[in-house]
């Protein structure tokens, strides 16, 4: 039926697009490699068959033009193979340009093909001709009709696009983002994977409650042998003695009863144990499979951007080599998707912003070819993501008065601001160093999508540089949120876990090892004094640790902090599959997390972040009750302001100016640890900055006006950020006043915090 025919034309065509896709990769990859200084005779073979390939299919379905531009790649890389002529690099610029066509050729929809090829005529039979003079060895000239990069560099979002366009999760998949042909995919939602974790973790349990049956089992067993022993020891005490027939009988019986369940429980038993090896067994296949289901390597989303690089490079002028390591590296999808958007406008900026010109280097005195490095790789139980280039470097200076002049910062705060807090200006949205608007750069959107991306995922984002010798990027993001290999410890007759990534160093420590000074205990491991904490005081638990010879304790630490925890007992390593606390219980302190344990049993996952503020604070109390000594009518009349706040000298600048009006001021490092800090005191106003780590000064406003404990506490966000629809954003989710950071040059903060909370 005619109806039929067209539809599985149709499905025909489309299997020609995946293929074209699926092989212009190819060709991309191998052409890049000979470029990049690889021997050809390496690539040549595989690049013959990938346009042999897209010849058949595209002859198969009709498209003319493909077939013809497919069929001339082909002569030409049998006659490199022959050794008619040898692949230079301006071979791999025409070569390219055929790469293009094709994939051009193969987004045409099937019944504009005809159309397609009557209006580019003169481009096939000029890129043709060009096929035909480099098999022949003569002299290729320009012809600016066909431009290489066409297709790579239009999938380059611009400045101009918006967050939303640059999500990877609406894009169309591309050639870069094909999966091989034996590696189909099938699409399913984030929700049901996240169940059918969830399903694979209690398999797991259920399939070691077996384990315990079997266990029974055997007892039920030594007290069969014991009855079956008692039994033969009756019969020898019975044998002197004349017994009837009808005993005799029951005796011989009861021996055979006994003998025959002895016999059964055996069986059974080994039967249960094989049947709990092979369901075991399958639980863990399970529970592997779906884990990898949740992984990808690295290289899902990397295959596009040497081209990009080396097109954005060439149409700038500048010679720019792209090194890409880490690219089996296997993350989370739903982390992998979303850094697509983020690494293009890293390298980007690195190829616009950072490497400079061939003459401005050879000037300074270095190699004419830049040098820009993608680095994907797991360190610490994270996924570290690092973009570094050897170019120009940021002038600092130039940041800081740019932050001064838009009015993010007041001369006085800039001078003191550290060379990590400058670089952060550049992630800020709208804000950029160029004055000049160019179709790469100059609006400031793309490195705010990387701070947002950071920021969705609850990572870390670092950057330094040195003047002269390039910029360096590294995001810490998490490795997956499925699984995290923890130590599980037993606290006050309660199961944790702590995440192996943060743990230092684990050992046992005798009560002679400890000294005290200032009321804080501490002792000394490898030369440094280590401050040594109960972790039922942390928790505020009511069981005290088990006092003995020994004292289990683990090292754990951030950059500026290190502490040895006490615990009553280790229970080993173990995989848990983490699941998230219910949102409607908020943020429990110092807890990141839930999870089951082989047997069933839950298990609260550790924030170590988390405890090493709380024991912080718990040291910075300790310090101000000694310090203070207050009647209780003086402390109901103090006003209490809380300061959020992940810069050390915005907290130290808005801490001084604040009690140098009278108010009593604490201070937290990120939303997190304010939370915390909130609900263990008697504040009378919160200021918070919205860029913070962990959770961000929008969603610590929100959990603070949602709950009812709180949410008569104003909450002022004093913030960077002075776009309009910023300051909307925050009033919105309930935030009483917003002020930008550039008003400390007045009075507007103190007013603010007067209109709001009266003056002392």
């Amino acid at each position: 039926m005619p109806t039929d025919t067209s539809s599985s034309d149709f499905s025909m065509f489309e299997l020609f697009r995946v293929e074209a896709d699926t092989h212009s990769a190819t060709l991309t990859e191998g052409l890049m490699e000979i470029e990049q200084g690889a021997e050809p005779t390496t690539h040549l073979e595989s690049l013959m068959r990938a346009a042999h390939s897209i010849k058949g299919a595209a002859k198969l379905v009709g498209a003319e033009s493909a077939c013809l531009v497919a069929h001339a790649m082909e002569d030409c890389f049998v006659a490199a193979q022959e050794g008619k002529f040898s692949i230079a690099e301006q071979h791999v610029d025409i070569l390219l340009q055929g790469v293009d066509i094709l994939k051009e050729i193969s987004e045409i929809p099937e019944d504009g093909q005809p159309e397609w090829a009557e209006n580019n005529t003169d481009k096939l039979k000029s890129l043709v001709a060009r096929f035909a003079a480099m098999r022949a060895g003569e002299i290729i000239e320009e012809d600016k009709s066909i431009r290489t990069g066409t297709s790579s560099t239009k999938d380059v979002p611009s400045d101009e696009t918006e967050k939303a366009n640059n999500d990877p999760g609406n894009m169309p998949i591309s050639a870069n983002q094909t999966l091989p042909a034996e590696d189909r995919s099938l699409r399913v939602s984030a929700d049901r994977l996240n169940r059918l974790m969830g399903i694979a973790g209690e398999s797991r349990v259920e399939a070691r409650w077996i384990r315990s049956h079997a266990d029974s089992l055997h007892q039920i067993k030594r007290q069969q042998t014991d009855l079956v022993t008692l039994i033969d020891e009756l019969h020898s005490a019975l044998d002197g003695l004349h017994l009837d027939e009808i005993s005799q009988n029951i005796l011989f019986s009861t021996e055979k009863k006994a003998d025959d369940c002895r016999q059964l429980i055996s069986d059974r038993i080994s039967d249960l144990e094989e049947y709990d090896r092979r369901v075991t067994n399958l639980a863990e296949r399970l529970n592997r499979e779906v884990v990898a289901s949740r992984m990808r390597p690295f290289s899902d989303i990397t295959q596009g951007f040497q081209r990009m690089a080396r097109d954005l490079s060439r149409s700038m002028g500048k010679n720019i080599r792209l090194e890409i390591t880490g690219k089996t590296t296997q993350v989370d999808r739903d982390i992998l998707s979303k850094l697509d958007a983020p690494i293009t406008h890293m390298l980007r900026n690195a190829i616009d912003h950072g490497i400079e010109t061939v003459e401005e280097r050879l000037a300074a005195g270095k190699r004419a070819r830049g040098k820009i490095k993608l680095e994907a790789l797991h360190h610490g139980g994270v996924l570290n993501i690092i973009v570094s280039d050897d170019g120009r470097g940021v002038e600092l200076d130039k940041v800081r008065d740019k932050a001064i002049n838009r009015g993010l910062v007041n001369k006085n705060m800039a001078s003191d601001l550290s060379e990590s807090e400058i670089l952060d200006f550049l992630f800020l949205p709208g804000f950029t160093t160029r004055k000049e608007v160019s179709e790469i750069s100059g609006r400031g959107v793309g490195m705010d999508i990387v701070h947002t991306m950071v920021q969705e995922t609850h990572g870390n984002l670092r950057a330094s540089s040195t003047l002269g010798n390039g910029l360096r990027i590294h995001l810490q993001l998490p490795l997956t949120l499925s699984l995290m290999r923890c130590l599980l410890v037993e606290i006050a007759s309660d199961y944790y876990a702590i995440p192996l990534a943060r743990i230092e160093h684990v050992r046992n420590i005798s009560p002679e090892d400890i000294s005290t000074m200032e009321d804080h205990q501490y002792f000394e491991f490898n030369g440094e004094n280590i401050g040594l904490v109960d972790t039922v005081d942390v928790l505020s638990l009511h069981d005290k640790s088990n006092i003995g010879d020994n004292y289990p304790v683990i090292i754990i630490g951030d950059r500026t902090s290190k502490y040895a925890i006490i615990v009553d007992k280790l229970h080993g390593e173990s995989e848990l599959s983490v699941c998230p606390i219910d949102k409607r219980l908020g943020k429990v302190q110092d807890i990141s997390a839930t999870a089951l344990m082989e047997d069933g049993s839950p298990v609260l996952i550790i924030d170590v972040d988390d405890m090493i503020r709380t024991i912080d604070n718990l040291n910075t109390d300790a310090k101000r009750g000694r310090a203070r000594n207050i009647s209780v009518e003086q402390a109901a009349s103090i006003k209490r302001i809380l300061v959020i706040d992940d810069s050390i000298t915005v907290r130290e600048v808005e801490r001084k100016l604040l009690e140098s009006r009278g108010y009593h001021v604490d201070v937290a490092v990120d939303g997190i640890d304010g939370w915390n800090t909130l609900r263990t005191g008697n504040y009378s106003l919160v200021i918070t900055d919205i860029d913070m780590p962990r959770m961000n000064g929008i969603e610590l406003t929100e959990n603070i006006k949602q709950d009812p404990n709180y949410r008569s506490i104003p909450v002022m966000i004093v913030s960077y950020k002075d776009r309009p629809e910023d300051r909307e954003k925050g009033l919105q989710v309930g935030a009483d006043y917003y002020l930008t950071k550039g008003s400390f040059h007045d009075d507007s903060l103190l007013q603010a915090v007067a209109d709001l909370i009266g003056e002392i």
